[in-house]
C-alpha cells in the first residue's frame, strides 16, 4: 500500500512533531487556539487541547494528564490566549484515556466547568478509575489475556501494566452525557457530535459545519492509527465498530481536521481512505497467518505479526496493546466467517 501523505494545516506544528519538539501555542482561527499539553514518558509526547472562545470564557476540546507539568501547560497556553484557567465553563471530553479525560476533574475544582462525556464511555468511569473496582477490571483482564495464550510468567505483568499511569487521573463524573448527534449549545459554535466508537465505546468527534473543522480526537490522526483492541471494557467487534465510525466521519463536510496528537491536517477523506487500507491489510496478514498453522492462540498469532519494530524489542503495555489488537482483528474475521474460534484454554483460531 502507498501511504498517503496528509497536507498540513500547519508546516511549522508538523515539523515540531516530526523533529521530536513540542509545538508552540497556537491561534488556528478567530476564536479558537491549540494549546499542546505534554504527556510524561509517552511516545506521542502531547496532546492537544483545544480551546474555543465563548461570551465570557473558554471551552476546551480534551484536557490533558493530571501531572503540576500538563497542568502548567493548561495555565500557560490559556494565558496567551488571554484567559485563566477560571475563565474554563466546559470540558468536552473526547475519551475518558487518561491524555484526555485524566485532568478534567482538577479543571472543574478550579473553575466549576462542567464536563461532557458519551454515556458509554461515562460508564466505565467507576471501573476504570475508582481504587474500589479497580482490582476487579484487573482481574478481567487477566482472564482476557489467560484465554489469548499469554505465557504464565508474564500474565501478572501485562493484566496490571496500565496501573502504573493511573496517578495521572483524577476520578470525575460528567455532569453532562452528549449523545451522537448532539448540539452543543456553545454560544458563537455551531458544534456538533458525532459518535465514533472504536478506539473507545464512546468516543467523540464534533464537527462545526459553518468553520467546516473535525475535532477529531484520537479517531482521525495524521500518521498514525489509533489502537483498536478487545480488552474488557470494549464491545466485542470494537474493529466492526471503528470502520462504521471513520465511514461516518468520511462523509463530512470539513476542510481541517484538528485531531488530539501529532498535527493539523486537511484532506479528511483520503486519511480516512488511508486507514481503511491500513485495516485491510492487517485483516490480510492476519488471515493468512491463521491459514499457515494448525490451530494458534490470539499471543502466538501476534507475535508473528508485522509490527512497528520487532517483538522482542517491545515493552510489555504494548505488547498487550498488540495482542488485544490483534483480537480485534480476529473478532471481525470470525464474524465474517473468515477464521474460527474454538474455545479452549487457550482460545484457539483456525482458518475456514
Amino acid at each position: 500500500m502507498t501511504k498517503f501523505v496528509v497536507t498540513p494545516a500547519n508546516v511549522a506544528q508538523r515539523d515540531a512533531w516530526a523533529g521530536g519538539a513540542i509545538p508552540e501555542v497556537e491561534r488556528v482561527r478567530p476564536g479558537l487556539w491549540s494549546v499542546p499539553v505534554p504527556i510524561p514518558v509517552n511516545p506521542l509526547r502531547y496532546v492537544l487541547v483545544y480551546v474555543l472562545e465563548l461570551p465570557g470564557g473558554v471551552a476546551i476540546v480534551d484536557a490533558g494528564w493530571n501531572t503540576d507539568e500538563a497542568y502548567d501547560a493548561l495555565v500557560a497556553g490559556l494565558a496567551v490566549a488571554g484567559y485563566a484557567i477560571t475563565d474554563v465553563k466546559g470540558v468536552l471530553v473526547t475519551h475518558i484515556h487518561p491524555d484526555h479525560y485524566g485532568l478534567a476533574g482538577r479543571v472543574r475544582e478550579m473553575s466549576g466547568a462542567w464536563i461532557a462525556l458519551h454515556p458509554a464511555d461515562a460508564r466505565l468511569v467507576r471501573d476504570r478509575y475508582d481504587d474500589a473496582a479497580i482490582d476487579s477490571l484487573v482481574e478481567r483482564e487477566r482472564e482476557l489475556l489467560r484465554r489469548c495464550g499469554v505465557p504464565a510468567l508474564t500474565l501478572d505483568e501485562l493484566a496490571g501494566a496500565s496501573m502504573m499511569i493511573r496517578h495521572v487521573v483524577t476520578m470525575a463524573k460528567p455532569d453532562r452525557l452528549v449523545e451522537d448527534g448532539d448540539e452543543l449549545g456553545l454560544p458563537g459554535w455551531d458544534l456538533r457530535a458525532v459518535w465514533t466508537p472504536g478506539h473507545s465505546p464512546g468516543h467523540l468527534c464534533f464537527v462545526s459545519p459553518a468553520r467546516r473543522v473535525l475535532f477529531s480526537g484520537d479517531h482521525v490522526l495524521a500518521k498514525i492509527t489509533p489502537i483498536v483492541a478487545v480488552h474488557p471494557q470494549s464491545g466485542p467487534n470494537p474493529l466492526a465498530d471503528y470502520l462504521d465510525s471513520l465511514a461516518a466521519v468520511r462523509k463530512l463536510d470539513v476542510e481541517e481536521v484538528l485531531p488530539a496528537h501529532e498535527y493539523r491536517f486537511l484532506e479528511l477523506a483520503e486519511r480516512v481512505d488511508n486507514v481503511m487500507a491500513h485495516h485491510d491489510e492487517r485483516l490480510a496478514e492476519i488471515e493468512r497467518v491463521v491459514g499457515s498453522l494448525d490451530g494458534a492462540a490470539c499471543w502466538d498469532l501476534a507475535t508473528r505479526l508485522t509490527w512497528s519494530r520487532p517483538w522482542e524489542t517491545i515493552p510489555p503495555f504494548m505488547r498487550r496493546a498488540a495482542n488485544n489488537e490483534t483480537l480485534a482483528h480476529l473478532a471481525w474475521l470470525e464474524a465474517r466467517g473468515r477464521v474460527r474460534r474454538v474455545a479452549g484454554d487457550p482460545d484457539l483460531w483456525f482458518p475456514v
